[in-house]
């Protein structure tokens, strides 16, 4: 390579296939450019830049450093230097810095460098994938609109689709409609955007409607209609498009599915289903296997569950969290602690989180095991388990566990000492002790507090008035309740208990 003659050097720069070609053509092009001539000292650097910018083995950060080394040798040489530009913004729109595409278009702007379509599809690629406001799709839709790229003689149906996903992307849903029904023709590629569109602003029904005109529906359109009724909470609806869905779903697809089951409680679809996952190949697959054990927890089998997880050779955090709440939400204290010491002492194991964590304080507080709940809690407050966040969650079972065993005073100063701000559910959850346990003063400094948070919940005011009227002081009842409706704080139906309502969910 270091005595590569200059008229092979050319050749070379477009066969170039690792990270050291990269280097050593870069090094010998800087050392030989002044006797080549211009055309081909730019075709050399364009197919360099290509390979960095674009090509899975290159280099970024080396692409970079090329256009602008040279980019006032390309300004003068090259006929089309929006060429250059737009391939390392290409490189850049498919990073993990999408950001960065989006600076190099500005960047682009200042020199005077005109934009071309290829710019617009790229940059507007980078704003659908960079979530910072720092330039919306409205700036770039004016730009292109300015340049030709867009509008009624505009042929570059490629900006119009990227246009239309960049709006899609932010949930800008009106933007979006008004893109496609500009557009002269549209693809596949523009109904998926209108559809991500009305998915990502919420509008359910006018995705449907949106997926029902697409005259070519692939194997993530029908996934994201599954997926978004499965998390809409409308697990029929994610059952009947998948039944009948015409093109082999994927991994995502019998997820969602398999979700919508467990919401349902559908045991016999959900079995149905797991037979569909083992004849078609799906069933090595950790985040499979994890939702039907999930499934087969909602349903009440966990005997099923349990042999799942001790069936896969890979587990994840998920696999074992899904076990373990399975068991906490059961009300299985032995096996969901004997569990999670499994998964301490297992070497090859990941290591718990926040929702393990919860699941075990939230079993400890339905045993009633305070000092098995406290040493948890310390470990975690020390990092034994490593950096898992405390959450008001975890605070919530502790008040619970410690209220529960009548330490009203320890969980009142937990609370009033925890590094987060508290709010009126923990506090609901130290008064509902102070009732268990009859402990008037206490609940008096509960309901205050109680009042500031959510001064309209009348919860707490009935709790106070039922303690005053059991204890006998029925003065200080009326005057609850007189405070009550003057406020015109009213009871929320289905008041839950804290361990109930903050058990993880998978």
């Amino acid at each position: 390579m270091p005595s590569i003659s200059p008229a092979d050097l050319l050749v070379c720069s477009g066969r170039c296939s690792t990270k050291r070609d990269l280097r050593l053509l870069h090094a010998a092009l800087l050392r030989r450019c002044h006797i080549l001539p211009a055309a081909d000292a730019v075709a050399a650097l364009a197919k360099l830049l290509r390979f960095a910018a674009v090509s899975p083995a290159g280099d970024l950060r080396h692409a970079s450093v090329l256009l602008s080394l040279h980019l006032p040798f390309i300004s003068a040489a090259a006929s089309h230097l929006a060429f250059f530009y737009n391939t390392l913004m290409r490189g850049l729109a498919a990073s993990c810095s999408p950001g960065a595409g989006i600076e190099l278009f500005t960047a682009m702007h200042r020199a005077g460098a005109g934009p071309d379509a290829f710019t617009f599809t790229f940059v507007l690629k980078s704003c659908a994938r960079c979530h910072s406001p720092g330039r919306l799709p409205s700036d770039l839709h004016a730009q292109a609109f300015k340049h030709g790229c867009l509008g009624a003689r505009s042929s570059h149906a490629h900006v119009h689709n990227a246009l239309l996903h960049a709006y899609a992307c932010r949930a800008a849903v009106d933007d979006a409609r008004r893109v496609f029904d500009e557009m002269h023709v549209r693809d596949v590629v523009s109904f998926s955007g209108l559809l991500t569109a009305h998915l990502k602003g919420n509008h359910l029904d006018s995705a449907r409607m949106v997926f029902d005109q697409m005259l070519h529906r692939d194997v993530v359109s029908w996934t994201a209609m599954i997926s978004a009724y499965a998390k809409a909470r409308r697990p029929q609806e994610a059952l009947a498009l998948f039944d009948a869905m015409p093109v082999q779903p994927d991994e995502v697809t019998m997820v969602s599915v398999v979700s919508a089951c467990s919401a349902l409680g559908d045991l016999a679809t959900g079995e149905r289903l797991r037979q569909y996952v083992d004849s078609n190949g799906f069933g090595w697959m950790v985040s499979l296997r994890n939702a039907l054990m999930d499934m087969y927890a909602k349903c009440g089998c966990l005997t099923e569950a349990r042999a799942l997880f001790y069936g896969m050779t890979v587990r994840s955090l998920a696999s074992w969290n899904t076990l373990i709440s399975a068991y906490a939400s059961h009300g299985d204290v032995d096996s969901t602690v004997a569990l999670f010491h499994q998964m301490l002492a297992d070497d090859n194991s990941v290591k718990p989180d926040g929702v393990t964590l919860l699941a075990v304080l939230t079993v400890y507080a339905h045993k009633g095991s305070v000092e098995e709940g406290r040493t948890v809690f310390n470990a975690m407050q020390r990092g034994n388990y490593g950096n898992v966040e405390l959450t008001i969650e975890h605070y919530g079972c502790m008040v619970d566990l410690l209220g529960r065993a009548g330490q009203l005073e320890e969980a009142y100063k937990m609370i009033e000492q925890m590094p987060i701000q508290s709010n009126d559910v923990i506090w609901g959850v130290l008064l509902g002790a102070c009732r268990m346990h009859g402990n008037i003063d206490m609940a008096e400094k509960a309901v205050n507090k109680l009042r500031s948070l959510n001064p309209q919940e009348g919860g707490y005011y009935i709790l106070l008035i039922d303690m005053y009227t059991a204890a006998g002081r029925t003065a200080d009842a009326t005057e609850v309740r007189r405070v009550m409706n003057e406020t015109g704080a009213k009871k929320t139906t289905g008041w839950s208990s804290w361990t109930t309502a903050c058990l993880p969910q998978q």
